[in-house]
């Protein structure tokens, strides 16, 4: 059985974090019909994932969550920059949202027009047809 020998770095362990869950997003994607496809870097794009369904190409931003709690204010970390859906992912409870770009600088997960999902690619699947 292979065996780690070296522990990664915190901050390199946060940035594993945070892919797995642009991965996860991808794989469910692919597994609903949608080509997909990761930037080799995101830095100023603001776009993690870029699906496609064979005519039209969405930007796709991934974020996650610290918080267990549904009423929880969201910041707008993408800017100005044109994208079309952001994803959120909480780490501590198995759900997450579905949202169009907002341009305030925070806003409630919980606002109307953000789609909640179980974290399971059928629901999320049914969640990201609704938006």
């Amino acid at each position: 059985m292979p065996v780690k020998n070296q522990a990664p770095k915190e901050s390199a362990v946060k940035h594993y974090e945070n892919i797995s869950y642009e991965t996860l997003a991808a794989s469910w994607l692919l597994n609903d019909g949608w080509e997909v496809y990761q930037p080799l870097i995101d830095h100023g794009m603001k776009t993690d994932l870029l699906i496609a369904d064979g005519q039209q190409h969405y930007r796709i931003q991934i974020k996650t969550l610290e918080a267990n709690d549904e009423n929880a204010l969201v910041e707008n970390k993408w800017g100005d920059v044109n994208i079309d859906f952001v994803i959120y992912f909480s780490k501590k409870g198995n759900w997450g949202y579905i949202t169009k770009p907002f341009k305030q600088r925070t806003k409630p997960l919980k606002s109307k027009g953000h789609i909640r999902f179980h974290q399971d690619p059928q629901p999320f699947a049914r969640a990201f047809a609704q938006i």
